[in-house]
């Protein structure tokens, strides 16, 4: 059992991943009364624009607001206690000259980053931290370099010799989120049945950044979030309109869709059997 407040801290790239992969579980545990803190590294300045109301020529220059304001209103829908940026900028799809330029995450210096998210760490103390895998789902330049820049943080917030500045504080319990590829199946098989266009193509094959199903070790019911989680998600109207791919799927297989969130647990001081049902579990 802890004696410190229950905390959750959220690590992600881009406006739009935390609701796409964990808006039911920030939902969930703020409604619960955990203390909810994301942590996005960039504001998506180089992203699609799909608003269907936003001329994309005059809307690309200022993306990096309108963006933030999208992060700001889906927080607001999950209850997030606090948002809190890193500072850099979108480095775009991996293999675009723009990964190289200055001021980019993905050129940006990985100390500086992780000393930058151990101090939202020391001072939000979260027993638990959830971020992406080392593949970054999809390979994408700043989701690779958010799950070094977690994991670093998570081992080196107790290390004030190494990283001063604050109270150290050792994390309980490291998450990647973990899209598993037996769900991914059955949704896409579910879309081809349904005659129903699939993002990742029709050839009944999950998405590229599912993973296999053993490296799963925790699932969340989030089935009364799963409307907070939608609306969370369309807050990002640049991002997921309302024809997106995200909404196909619930279409097709209604509010059992979206209603559980997978994690892989990588690090634990706690023992706890698996497979989990709550990311706290073994900590209250």
């Amino acid at each position: 059992m802890t004696a410190e407040p229950l905390s959750l801290l959220a690590v992600k790239p881009h406006p739009d991943d935390e609701a796409i992969t964990m808006g039911g579980t920030l939902a969930r545990y703020s409604a619960e009364g955990v203390r909810t803190t994301l942590v996005t590294a960039t504001r998506g300045e180089v992203g699609e624009i799909l608003d269907p109301e936003l001329d994309p020529k005059e809307a690309a220059p200022r993306l990096a607001q309108i963006r933030e304001a999208e992060l700001r209103r889906a927080c607001e829908i999950m209850g997030i206690g606090e948002l809190v940026f890193l500072g850099y900028e979108d480095s775009g799809m991996a293999g675009l000259p723009r990964n190289r330029e200055p001021g980019t995450f993905w050129m940006a210096d990985e100390e500086e980053a992780v000393a930058r998210l151990i101090q939202v760490i020391r001072r939000v103390r979260p027993q638990v931290i959830a971020s992406e895998n080392e593949m970054g789902g999809y390979g994408h330049p700043d989701h690779i370099k958010t799950h070094r820049v977690a994991v670093g943080a998570f081992f080196y917030a107790g290390d004030v010799e190494r990283f001063p500045g604050g109270e150290a504080f050792r994390p309980s319990k490291l998450y990647y989120t973990a899209f598993p590829k037996s769900v991914g199946r059955q949704m896409a098989e579910a879309m081809r049945s349904a005659g129903v266009e699939n993002r990742w193509g029709n050839d009944g094959e999950p998405p590229p950044f599912a993973v296999g199903d053993e490296r799963v070790t925790t699932w969340l019911d989030v089935h009364a979030y799963v409307d907070v989680k939608i609306q969370a998600m369309l807050a990002h109207k640049t991002q997921i309109p309302p024809d997106s791919w995200f909404m196909k799927v619930r279409d097709v297989l209604g509010p059992d869709a979206w209603a559980r969130e997978t994690y892989e647990r990588v690090r634990s001081s706690v023992e706890t059997p698996l497979p989990e049902d709550d990311l706290f579990a073994g900590l209250r």
